[in-house]
């Protein structure tokens, strides 16, 4: 469980976070949402400990980020896993470079450990017989599977995920999806998700969070947004025809 305390976070004289205070549950995919600028991506960052809130604090588990020390910091950071919005493998190496570079870089494994880490996610991510082609040689939903093989090989406790199905056709961004769900249960992960898609938030929104200029304006799950009269979030929600549609139909039968 990651819990957020009242966190602040500015540049210059700009107020970035306004003071967002949050609970992300573990085995539960976790989703932000709201428009660009609304502090989002800031926000993820904080989780993942690139940015320092000014005020407010982060814990893990029980365990306040700011009051560990630097080898603890050093340790938390190992047991998170993140799948950037653009995949962000190196193109140098194969599909089986990218996902043994963390074992590589961070652990103490022989050779024949790592091989066995990497057969396994590769495999759980449905990529068998991927290991020796290049990133430039495979599909982008193919691409986001590797990112996502790197992001859990290390076993992690929190997984972070920044827009994931950016640039993905509808059909492979819901296989993304379910990976993602099907991952956070089947290892119980708090998973935190940035995302535009309205989708994921009907698909996989078992826990919304809902940003604009850098506070938090609504929480609840993909069922209860359906209900909320929020002025914001029914304009960032219902900005598609499609889910004015899926909201009237709703309204409909609810009355």
């Amino acid at each position: 469980m990651i819990h957020v305390e009242d966190i602040r976070k500015s540049f210059g004289e700009t107020e970035v976070l306004k003071g967002v205070t949050a609970t992300f549950e573990t085995g539960k995919t976790n989703l932000v949402i709201g428009q660009s600028g609304s502090g989002k991506t800031v926000f993820l960052k904080c989780l993942l400990g690139l940015f320092t809130p000014e005020e407010g604090s982060i814990s893990y588990d029980g365990k306040v980020y700011d009051d560990l020390s630097a080898d603890d910091k050093r340790n938390l950071r190992q047991e998170m896993g993140m799948v950037f919005q653009g995949s962000a493998l190196f193109d140098s190496m194969t599909v089986e470079g990218n996902v043994k570079f963390p074992l590589e870089m961070f652990t103490k494994q022989s050779p024949s450990e790592m091989q066995d880490r990497v057969d396994f996610v590769l495999k759980r991510v449905n990529l068998i017989d991927a290991h020796h082609k290049f990133p430039s040689e495979i599909s982008g939903g193919m691409q986001k599977r590797v990112a996502i093989a790197r992001a859990i090989v290390m076993n992690p406790k929190y997984l972070f995920c920044d827009e994931p199905n950016s640039g993905l056709d509808p059909k492979t961004a819901i296989l993304i999806d379910n990976l993602i769900k099907e991952i956070t249960e089947e290892y119980d992960i708090t998973t935190v998700i940035n995302t535009h898609d309205m989708n994921s938030v009907m698909e996989i929104g078992e826990k919304i969070l809902f940003l604009k200029n850098g506070l938090k304006e609504w929480e609840g799950t993909n069922k209860e947004i359906f209900k909320t009269d929020n002025e914001a979030v029914t304009d960032f929600v219902y900005s598609s025809e499609l889910f004015k549609k899926v909201r009237q139909m709703y309204i409909e039968e609810r009355n």
